[in-house]
């Protein structure tokens, strides 16, 4: 049902009719919209799930969630969710060994492969590039006026910005391309794969092979014409994986979820601890939130246990041995595998 925004106490009293007439309600729904589908919750004494993280205004509906008797279960998706199940294991693992969390790696997520100095600098260069048919130029003090996200996957999301001059690379082919990129005499395969050899080291001639059969089946050595994309060679390239590499119908994804910690034990080794997963994002959502919810109409959760704090998960007791029930069905229902 669709009411109108100058019709408030419809929508508000329609609400309350769908969710009272229910023993728990799942919120999909953008968080924003969560406070006010609790307080019919509330006046319905009806169980809630979500997936979301507790929003301020969800927090100051706790008391009265706990006086209506009813469970406002939070934060048990993916993430927020396992990622919470298994770091707060991973902790507390650590705690019961006698040992303690120094600190969380690369907050950043950023290290220098090179000279610092030179990856600041490269800020400053200036830029020219072909964009709708025409020359772009963007002096260095401007560049990062040009910076946007670039996102591949979760893994690899990051901040790009045009890079030096992209003109030459106009109208060449991808063997032209890493010619130049690499510095060979000319573009002939046999040409690009010996100076390949000569600047690379292989650790033997299996894995040589291997890399280089993977340069000429992502098109690197060939005639093919490039087709820039973006403004730099980056995107280009980015564009030719995602043509080579995209999902097919019917493929499925996965997740890679992974929590580093750098340890200190009692006798004052430090070592890195390692938690990680693979999950596809439509099951790791779903599944965990299905599981609380069966849980909750099941009586398994109660008030005690999960109310607007439950995103605390494994902090408290009560909550920890919620914690070990929820992972002990998420291994019977999904594939969490940990590496420790």
């Amino acid at each position: 049902m669709v009411f109108r925004a100058q019709q408030p106490s419809l929508w508000t009293e329609a609400l309350d009719a769908q969710v009272a007439v229910h023993g728990l309600v799942i919120s999909l729904i953008p968080y924003a919209y969560h406070a006010a589908l609790i307080k019919s919750a509330i006046k319905g004494k009806t169980h809630v799930v979500t997936t979301s993280y507790v929003s301020p205004a969800m927090r100051e509906l706790d008391e009265e969630a706990k006086r209506a008797g009813i469970v406002v279960m939070n934060g048990i998706g993916l993430d927020p969710g396992i990622d919470h199940l298994y770091a707060v294991k991973s902790i507390t693992e650590v705690h019961e060994k006698g040992g303690k969390i120094e600190r969380f790696l690369d907050p950043l997520g950023y290290k220098f492969s090179w000279s610092s100095r030179g990856v600041l600098l490269a800020l400053l260069n200036s830029v020219s590039y072909p964009s709708q048919g025409r020359q772009v130029d963007i002096t260095g003090s401007g560049l990062m006026g040009y910076a946007k996200p670039y996102f591949i996957s979760a893994v690899f999301a990051f901040l790009a910005y045009p890079n030096r001059n992209s003109l030459p690379f106009q109208n060449l082919t991808w063997a032209e391309v890493t010619q130049r990129a690499i510095g060979a005499n000319d573009a002939s395969e046999r040409t690009l794969v010996a100076h390949i050899k000569t600047v690379c080291r292989f650790p033997d001639q299996s894995e040589s092979t291997r890399i280089i059969s993977g340069f000429r089946w992502i098109g690197l050595l060939s005639s093919e014409k490039v087709k820039p994309r973006g403004k730099n060679l980056l995107d280009t390239l980015c564009a030719q994986l995602q043509t080579l590499m995209k999902y097919e119908t019917g493929e499925r994804d996965l997740v890679m979820l992974q929590h580093k910690f750098v340890v200190e034990w009692r006798d004052g080794t430090q070592k890195y601890g390692r938690l990680g997963g693979h999950f596809a994002v439509a099951v790791t959502v779903g599944v965990p939130c299905g599981i609380a919810a069966q849980q909750v109409l099941d009586g398994v959760i109660n008030v005690l246990e999960a109310t607007l704090e439950s995103e605390g998960l494994g902090l408290e007791p009560s909550v920890s041995r919620l914690g070990n029930r929820l992972r002990r069905r998420l291994l019977q229902q999904i594939c969490v595998v940990v590496d420790e």
